[in-house]
């Protein structure tokens, strides 16, 4: 099993507190100092995660539960309307994202906001997070926004503008929790429901319509 590297100066003063408790003694603090290392180390746990599905398809970048599903519109992302996939993280799921599609960053920016709870409704315009948008070979883009929350009070992102990245690899990872989404051009199909829960790098949530459905569709 992967860490992140963000983990250790969260998880070294409890193990040399455990560590420095054992020496002396005292074995029951001791030991609940070391628990407590070893849980806040399953915060920053990286799996393995791979998908074998089909090019176009946009992937989970976060383990959690899908809470909304909209069409929105986000100048940031850029002009026009997308598809926003929310997906709240509890304390107990992979806090490391992954990038959900292969492609160019060509945004990549840090938000400074506030810290409120992340089911509510309005954080997404509120809180700090850091937003990467992917450019990808047909010209779309596809955003990724991490945001901080009540509890998780720092979000970082392991890319940056002008990088060229593939499906699955590894995006950011957001401390103790929040909500990450996901914005895909507003003509693709979602993959998932509210309610259910991804795992990132793994489940597929959305994809481009197939071009008779979309021409069906058409007015």
């Amino acid at each position: 099993m992967r860490f992140a590297k963000e983990a250790w100066p969260f998880v070294v003063p409890f193990l040399l507190a455990g560590g420095a408790l054992l020496a002396f003694r005292r074995p029951l603090w001791g030991g609940i100092a070391l628990l407590v290392g070893f849980l806040v180390l399953l915060f920053f746990r990286d799996p393995a995660r791979r998908f074998d599905g089909p090019a176009e398809v946009a992937i989970a970048p976060a383990d959690g539960r899908i809470t909304e599903i909209k069409v929105v519109e986000d100048s940031e992302i850029g002009p026009g309307r997308h598809l926003r996939i929310v997906t709240f993280l509890s304390v107990f799921d992979v806090h490391v994202q992954r990038c959900p599609v292969g492609g160019t960053i060509v945004h990549s920016e840090l938000r400074r906001g506030l810290k409120l709870a992340a089911f509510n409704p309005d954080v997404g315009e509120k809180n700090e997070g850091h937003t990467n948008v992917f450019r990808l070979a047909d010209g779309s883009r596809v955003g990724v926004r991490q945001l901080a929350g009540l509890i998780a009070r720092r979000v970082v992102s392991w890319i940056g503008a002008g990088q060229v990245l593939r499906r699955g690899d590894p995006l950011g990872v957001i401390k103790f929790g929040s909500r990450v989404d996901l914005f895909v051009p507003e003509g693709w199909e979602p993959l998932v429901r509210v309610g259910d829960r991804v795992r990132n790098g793994e489940t597929p949530m959305a994809r481009p319509r197939p071009a008779a459905t979309a021409a069906e569709g058409a007015p």
